[in-house]
């Protein structure tokens, strides 16, 4: 049995003349969250539609499961909640997560008890018996979220989770998400919301045109490790000596706002300055050789780059707004 969840190769989309996917080649292993990040237009939702069968690839070969993309056995393990969805708004919440569950093969009890639980995990017991007509585009969302776990899945792809949710929701679906990690369920995570893939994924990666650029873990150290220091005055020799620890930066922007003001004003000046090391075995030897200096070293710490500036990084300066 594969420990991949999702595997393509080479996997392309062509419709006429225009190249939606061009070479989308990723892994995606058991039991992992795993964000699929890019700009408008970088062919994600052509990918999501190919990976389940909705849309026939030109080229390459995918597989979930361990099974071809289209195989019914692995497509009965497999829940989506699409970024755009249409219910029958007639149905009643209850209705529809019972009538989904009928088409997975549930009935009876066993039906009625998985309605409800999902029901209270996404807290629509209180609406369970209104139509869907009267729900709002958040209660919307989350039934939808229920939807995509009645038939237990082993792997679920969420395009577009949070969209519509207040903070309360979106708080809702980590947790959701949290809990089908720990069972051992594999999510595909699709999100335009950086700082929730941030805190959600264990890996990402990054397409651009139909093409993987990218495939990273989160939280690993990526060429080197920034440093902030805030430090008393430094001789012209002492802030030179810095750069044998790494590369001098200008201030993060999100830094103090001395930090500007005192790189601006040279050696001489008091405030924040950022340098750039190979790792983190460097910051006690930085620390000890100001100190042995007789500079003062009132503050020292790491810098991890934000998953938005990691996204701008890679995606390059040509990308206009979506």
């Amino acid at each position: 049995m594969s420990d991949l969840a999702v595997e393509t190769h080479g996997l392309r989309k062509r419709f006429g003349r225009k190249l939606a996917v061009a070479d989308l080649s990723l892994s995606v292993r058991q039991g992992e969250v795993f964000g699929f990040l890019g700009p408008n237009g970088a062919g994600k939702t052509t990918s999501l539609k190919m990976l389940l069968g909705l849309v026939a690839p030109s080229a390459g070969r995918a597989a979930l499961l361990g099974a071809p993309v289209g195989d019914r056995r692995a497509r009965a393990g497999v829940g989506f909640l699409p970024e755009h969805f249409r219910f029958q708004d007639w149905l009643t919440g209850r209705e529809i997560l019972r009538f989904h569950g009928r088409l997975f093969g549930l009935h009876g009890r066993a039906l009625h008890a998985r309605a409800d639980a999902l029901l209270e995990r996404v807290r629509l017991t209180e609406a369970a018996d209104r139509k869907l007509r009267e729900y709002s585009k958040g209660m919307l969302q989350r039934v939808g979220l229920a939807l995509a776990l009645v038939n237990e899945p082993r792997l679920v792809f969420l395009d577009e989770p949070t969209s519509g949710l207040d903070p309360i929701g979106r708080l809702l679906v980590r947790d959701v998400i949290r809990e089908l990690r720990e069972r051992g369920v594999t999510v595909f995570l699709n999100s335009h919301l950086l700082g929730e893939v941030e805190v959600t994924c264990d890996r990402v990666t990054f397409i651009k045109g139909g093409r993987t650029l990218r495939e990273m873990t989160l939280g690993e150290e990526t060429a080197g490790v920034e440093v902030e220091l805030r430090v008393g005055p430094l001789d012209a020799e002492t802030a030179a000596g810095l750069a044998r620890f790494g590369r001098l930066l200008s201030p993060a922007a999100g830094a103090a706002n001395e930090s500007a003001a005192a790189l601006a004003a040279g050696p001489g000046a008091t405030g924040w300055h950022r340098l750039k090391v190979a790792d983190d075995a460097a910051l006690p030897e930085i620390a000890r050789w100001l100190v042995g200096r007789g500079v003062a070293l009132h503050e020292l710490r790491t810098v991890r780059r934000s998953l938005e500036a990691l996204f701008l990084e890679i995606m390059g300066d040509d990308q206009a707004p979506g």
